[in-house]
């Protein structure tokens, strides 16, 4: 299983696409930070105050979830203390810490896991805690890597489970109540060839019982630990939601916390069959999705944490989304969840926050993220503003998202642009002056002349790219099925999508029940080097003879561009 690429969750999301508060809860626990990790904390007394006080919370991904030796398998730095007090210097109140056990169990019958790591395990919670964070554990990839074998080897994973339970309880029992175990990350058991959902819900409800008959009785502060359990694949389909409601409702247990994952609308989280933008049916899923979740558990007084949440497209890179589109997306499902009352962990395997340099790679992503945490922020229909070369500059309006807010100012850096002068504003409709754009696209140059920096009473700032561009051009070239980029001259534009069909009549490629295909799955600009690049995964799934590609970009021009491919070898030329 690629170590990001998260396909499991992928096909449960398109198969759902085709297809009184408790009595007592955690007190000090949610208000008292000084609480360290051998402490003894109060008994519960308000677990969806525990849930909320929790919000926002974020995934220290590929690390010791890391199949492979140690932490570092999948090229992450070994975790340090530094890092985890950065986190919590973000604004961060919690942290979820996959832990893979699987390499780290010895065999049968004790299944003792090594101390050395448990060891380990160990200091980077009480590292967490000691910043004051709310912390939770799980099994994390044994989900797929033995436990998906359960229905016919049934005895022998449950007793590997129960034995990798019965220790990690044993071992965290007096750590404070901020740290919360979950039974097992994204359940399934398909591996282990299981077919029928009432066996495979049977199985994790057999799990999940095991797990909370474990931890309870194990003694010190697991009596009532907060405990958090996953629905089959965390998936919020409505079924799923049910399966685990029954659980939660025959343990009877008013410190049990449920949880989902969610990547978003398919096709527009990997930027596949043309979902390139972030759009009515996008925001949709959002709103049905959370709204399933709210009434089955949140209504009913279970809490619900997002124990993963993100872009499917950001396991290849977070640039498959465009820019605009992701802030847009962001910013919309991280007030939706807070008025649900759910709080959120963003998934980061590394590609959002350094590990080592302790910044953001995308801070306009973070500010959008941060400002959801208390309200929402404003937007705009694009954060793209194109001007063809050679063509006279006119007046350019902006239809604005103001989501409640107001607008503000205009800035050019560090300069405030004039109202009336270089701009308009009328309602939600600003109107970018033609003398402004003459002036800032001056030089000449392709590409992005200037960033316009729009302004709101409250919330993230939005950014507008003021982009000069001709029509991109595309060159012949030969080459093979494993090394095969396109030679082009971007001239300014950024590419959208593309689309492959057989000259003969059909879609080309993998997921042909589209013409549009996934981005950076299958091919991917490199402005850099001045190339479009065909993926190997794209010719995996591509009959010999002739495709016509169509290639989309943001300013508005499709390029054709015609491939014929023979065996390994193929031979692109340029329309």
């Amino acid at each position: 299983m690629n170590k990001n690429r998260k396909s499991a969750l992928s096909l449960t999301i398109v198969t759902a696409m085709i297809l009184s508060l408790f009595s007592s809860a955690i007190t000090s626990a949610a208000s008292d930070d000084s609480i360290q990790a051998n402490a003894t904390a109060a008994a519960p007394t308000n677990i969806q105050s525990y849930v909320t006080a929790m919000e926002p919370g974020w995934n220290l991904g590929n690390s010791l979830d890391a199949v492979g030796a140690d932490e570092t398998a999948w090229g992450n730095p070994l975790i340090t203390q530094q890092l985890i007090q950065n986190i919590a210097n973000q604004g961060y109140k919690s942290i979820r810490i996959p832990v893979t056990w699987q390499a780290h169990i010895g065999g049968a019958p004790n299944y003792t896991i090594d101390t050395a790591y448990m060891n380990r395990v160990q200091q980077v919670v009480n590292w967490a805690l000691d910043a004051n964070l709310y912390v939770m554990i799980n099994i994390h990839h044994d989900s797929w890597q033995w436990i998906s074998y359960m229905e016919n080897d049934h005895a022998n994973v449950l007793a590997r489970y129960n034995s990798a339970w019965t220790q990690i309880a044993n071992k965290f029992k007096n750590s404070s109540t901020k740290l919360m175990f979950e039974s097992v990350n994204e359940p399934r058991f398909t591996e282990g060839g299981t077919t029928n959902t009432a066996t495979a819900y049977a199985l994790l409800d057999e799990l999940n019982v095991s797990f909370h008959n474990i931890v309870r009785t194990s003694g010190g502060n697991n009596a009532t630990r907060p405990l958090v359990l996953p629905t089959m694949h965390t998936s919020s389909a409505q079924p799923d939601l049910d399966a685990l409601s029954q659980t939660i409702a025959k343990l009877n247990d008013p410190n049990i916390i449920a949880t989902v994952h969610y990547y978003g609308f398919w096709p527009f989280s990997v930027n596949i069959a043309g979902y390139t933008k972030y759009n009515a049916e996008v925001q949709q899923d959002i709103t049905d999705t959370f709204d399933r979740v709210y009434n089955a558990f949140t209504a009913k007084g279970i809490p619900v944490i997002v124990g993963e949440y993100g872009l499917l497209g950001f396991d290849q890179h977070t640039g498959v989304i465009e820019q605009g589109e992701k802030l847009k997306f962001f910013e919309f499902i991280g007030q939706y969840l807070r008025q649900k009352q759910m709080t959120t962990m963003l998934w980061d395997n590394g590609q959002h926050f350094g590990r080592t340099s302790f910044t953001w790679s995308d801070q306009d992503l973070y500010n959008t993220m941060k400002a959801s945490w208390t309200g929402r922020s404003s937007t705009a229909e694009s954060d793209l503003v194109y001007l063809k070369k050679g063509a006279a500059i006119q007046d350019k309006t902006v239809k604005l998202n103001l989501n409640g807010n107001t607008f503000s100012s205009l800035a050019n850096g560090s300069t405030t642009l004039v109202q009336g002068t270089d701009y308009t504003i009328n309602g939600d409709v600003l109107t970018l002056k033609s003398s402004l754009l003459t002036r800032l696209t001056t030089s000449g140059n392709l590409g992005v002349n200037a960033k316009l920096t729009v302004k709101f009473n409250k919330g993230a700032n939005w950014n507008l790219n003021i982009i000069k561009y001709d029509t991109p051009k595309l060159s012949n070239v030969t080459g093979t099925t494993s090394s095969f980029a396109i030679p082009t001259i971007f001239n300014g534009n950024q590419l959208a999508t593309m689309e492959a069909t057989y000259t003969s009549g059909g879609n080309a490629g993998p997921q042909n029940w589209t013409s549009f295909k996934e981005f950076s799955y299958t091919f991917s600009p490199n402005y850099s080097s001045n190339v479009i690049e065909l993926k190997q995964n794209f010719f995996n799934e591509t009959n010999n003879g002739e495709v016509i590609l169509k290639f989309h970009f943001w300013s508005g021009d499709v390029i054709t561009y015609k491939i014929t491919k023979n065996g390994s070898s193929v031979v692109g030329i340029s329309s």
